[in-house]
Formats: C-alpha cells, structure tokens, sequence
C-alpha cells in the first residue's frame, strides 16, 4: 500500500471546478492509475481526501492505494505546472508496526449515515416504505460524532477521554451534492479531529486501506494518524 499528497492551487478555475464535484475529483484519482492497475486487492483500495487548511488557504489531496499514483494530470489540471511535485511513501512501515495500547491523533472524513428503521418524521410526504431501509445521514455535529465512537471498537480502536468528553471534534461540516449518471446524490460530510488508542491492531488495518463508513468513492472514509503532539 501507497500514501501520497499533492498540493492543489486553489486559485486555479479547474481546481475550483474539481474539488466543487466529488465525482469529478472521483474521475481524476481514478486516471491516476493507469486502467491495467487494480483498484482493490487483499491488502486495501483506493481512497482519496481532501484537507483544507483555514490558517493558510490552502488544499492538500491525500491518497491510499494498492499501486503508486502518478498525478502528473492532476497537477497539470489542477496544481502548479512548473512544479511537477507530489509525495508518495510506502504505507507498509506505519501499517505493520500498529500495536494495541498506541495512541494516535486522527483525521477522517465520513459521511455518518443510519439505516432507516421506522419514519422518524411526522406528517412526512413520503410513505414509510419510501423511507425504511434507506440511508438517511445524521445532521448535527453530535449526531455525527455519537456516530464515530459507535464505530470505532469494530475499527480497531477507542476514542480517547477527556474531562468534558471525548478528544474528539468535527472541524467541518458539508452537504454536498452532484449528478453520477444523470441521478443527483447528496452527502452530509464531516471531518474529524481526535486521538485514538488502538484495541486491535488488524482491524485498524483493515480499517486504514479500506475506509470507514459509505461514500468512499467521493472522497469519504479515508482515516489517517500521526503522532500526537505534547501542548
């Protein structure tokens, strides 16, 4: 498995156009790979994010895949032409030395969803049969994060405790939507920030190469780590 970052200039009309459209951002890290590449092996698949940074205005694209990307398009496309530069890194090192009882600071990008049971909204229009069964998204930021610590013992960790809670935040919060074969899709975003410890070191992995949650097509489910930093 891969990790890679590339920059995106976000004064660019393309990029606008790119990272405004999870499907046309899907398309791109698609052609990222030539199409004799597997998208999905034994070991993870292709997962994509975007991170923005308010402190500087700027967009990184990050990346997990089974076949190292070259975004030489993308930055063609949407990045800076006289600087033909991205990072790619063996994700193996970091995979393989997991263990239980690690703490690690997070980022992840979801689209938190349930699965409808009953019509929760009266005097709705829609019969109840057009609503059991469906995928309905949580909407507040609570909601969302109830959502993820419900998720993660499957995933291979816990989220860690503070005095008010638990360490974790969304930092953003969208509702997005686009057309995918002339069918409009809306997803209810939110981005993570917090800090973990690992209760199984596998399912982490798994959890890492595979995603979390639906949506991972349109740049959902991507979960990385990184030390956490002493205040």
């Amino acid at each position: 498995m891969y990790i890679s970052r590339m920059p995106l200039n976000l004064a660019r009309f393309d990029t606008k156009r790119l990272v405004g459209s999870p499907y046309r951002m899907h398309a791109a890290v698609e052609s990222s790979f030539p199409p004799t590449c597997v998208r999905a092996t034994e070991e993870g698949r292709v997962l994509w994010r975007i991170d923005y940074s308010e402190t500087n205005h700027s967009a990184w694209l990050y990346v997990v895949s089974p076949s190292r990307p070259d975004f030489t398009h993308l930055i063609e496309q949407a990045g800076w032409p006289t600087r033909m530069e991205w990072e790619t890194k063996d994700y193996s090192p970091l995979l393989q030395r997991l263990a239980v009882g690690q703490r690690w600071q997070f980022r992840l990008r979801a689209n938190p969803v349930r699965k409808a049971a009953s019509d929760r909204v009266t005097n709705s229009p829609r019969k109840p049969d057009e609503i059991i069964g469906k995928r309905l998204a949580f909407v507040t930021a609570n909601q969302q994060m109830e959502w993820l610590v419900r998720r993660a013992p499957q995933n291979g960790f816990t989220v860690l405790q503070e005095e008010c809670g638990p360490a974790l935040r969304v930092i953003q919060r969208q509702k997005e939507h686009f057309e995918r074969n002339g069918t409009a899709v809306t997803l209810a975003t939110a981005v993570f920030e917090g800090q973990l410890e690992v209760t199984d070191a596998g399912a982490l992995r798994h959890a890492l190469c595979y995603g979390i949650g639906p949506a991972k097509g349109f740049g959902c489910g991507l979960l990385t780590l990184s030390p956490i930093r002493n205040s």
